[in-house]
């Protein structure tokens, strides 16, 4: 079936679940990354540099576990509509009160909390939208769902050039707190996910997620070891990007900056979708691999350029390539866990990744403030890096690209 024959087949409930679960993820990272756009603002309203602020990023990636862990068990046990409103919750109102803290000290204890209800968000949404659509179809809506993410990211691109010269960061935190209105839209129309619901019909003997770690330990650690590389790869090409390549070493302005992400992100938006669909007919791991080894000859396009239409173009073939090989994770990640806990086993994997990889922005800010703020050095280090490790581990991990979800026995 072509892409826009599985589009078409989608019921009215599946649609619904699918788009709770990609804005919920859109506007997560818009939140998420409205800190990325300001943090060299941060600093210098503190008066401090751009590496202690770094810590606000590591903090929120630390964090996520928690909220990986806390609301995946609220969706294997509740339901997962309940847990990913709940996590939405967390998230929008920590974003608000981000807005008005009086410290640095204070900002870092909300980018904690707020890491919590992120980390919520990825692994219930995904389990929710995996679950609720046809397998045939898994590959393509995978990286329409992760591309969620750069989507977000765009936003909050769009709010730094709009609300921050008006309003500052402050402001920009204040309407990171729209997203708590998504809540009233999956309350009143969207489904259950029919997985959790068929689970919930018939007698389980299934064990609880702990259980099951201690006894697929082989495929969990696979798991968390494949989103480490995965996450810092992402981020190694992301956080620092805005605020320490282009502002500090470049020395462009808001406007340049925005322009720059918003081009990066319709690119990374364009490769998700689009391997994530080839992931359909090639598989999950080759297509993952192919993507992430892409990016090294893109290196000098990115990093190289000394005009800002020059570095927007780099950016755009790097964050194709990058987020292209994200764009197959929602569904990779579904396919491999048991359908008893799939909505604490791949999003816990997912943000323990996270947790591995969370020091690597103070360690790019550290490392290129000692030369001089040159950010290229780190960045370009990181992507090499990253792309081998990432398509190494793809290659050499399972794949279950057919999986009929909602009829996994509970504990397989």
């Amino acid at each position: 079936m072509n892409p826009l024959g599985q589009l078409r087949g989608l019921s009215g409930a599946q649609w619904r679940a699918f788009t709770a679960a990609y804005l919920g993820w859109t506007l997560d990272a818009f939140d998420f990354f409205l800190l990325i756009m300001v943090v060299r603002h941060i600093a210098a309203d503190f008066h401090t540099g751009i590496p202690a602020v770094s810590y606000a990023i590591f903090l929120t990636l630390a964090t996520r576990p928690v909220g990986a862990l806390l609301f995946g068990v609220a969706a294997d046990r509740y339901g997962r509509r309940p847990a990913l409103m709940a996590s939405i919750l967390l998230y929008a109102a920590v974003e608000l009160l981000s807005a008005f803290a009086p410290s640095l000290l204070v900002l870092l204890v909300l980018r904690a909390l707020f890491g919590i209800g992120m980390g919520g968000v990825w692994g219930v949404g995904a389990s929710l939208a995996m679950e609720s659509v046809p397998a045939q179809s898994r590959g393509l809506l995978s990286g329409l769902l992760q591309e969620g993410y750069p989507a977000g990211y765009l936003l909050a691109a769009l709010a730094y050039g709009v609300v921050f010269p008006a309003f500052g960061w402050r402001g920009m935190f204040i309407v990171g707190s729209l997203p708590a209105a998504l809540v009233l839209f999956i309350q009143k129309g969207v489904d259950e996910s029919p997985a959790w619901v068929q689970a919930r019909g018939r007698p389980s003997q299934a064990p609880g997620v702990l259980a099951t770690i201690r006894k697929r330990w082989p495929l969990f650690i696979y798991m968390v070891l494949l989103m480490t590389a995965f996450t810092g790869f992402s981020h190694g090409t992301q956080d620092l990007y805005p605020s320490g390549f282009l502002e500090r070493q470049r020395g462009l302005g808001v406007e340049s900056v925005t322009r720059i992400v918003i081009v990066y992100n319709l690119g990374a938006i364009a490769g998700g979708i689009l391997f994530g669909a080839l992931s359909q007919i090639f598989g999950r791991r080759r297509t993952i691999a192919a993507a992430a080894l892409l990016t090294l000859p893109l290196i000098p396009l990115w990093l190289g350029p000394t005009s800002v239409a020059g570095l927007a173009a780099g950016s755009f073939l790097m964050q194709f390539a990058v987020q292209g090989a994200w764009g197959i994770v929602p569904a990779h990640l579904n396919e491999l866990s048991p359908t008893a806990v799939r909505g604490t086993f791949p999003g816990l994997a997912y943000q323990l990744g996270n947790l591995l990889s969370s020091s690597l922005s103070p360690i790019q800010a550290h490392i290129a403030e000692a030369r001089g703020g040159q950010y290229s050095f780190s960045l370009g280090a990181t992507v090499a890096a990253g792309a081998v490790v990432l398509a190494v581990l793809a290659l050499v991990g399972p794949e279950k690209r057919t999986a009929e979800l909602a009829r996994d026995e509970a504990g397989a």
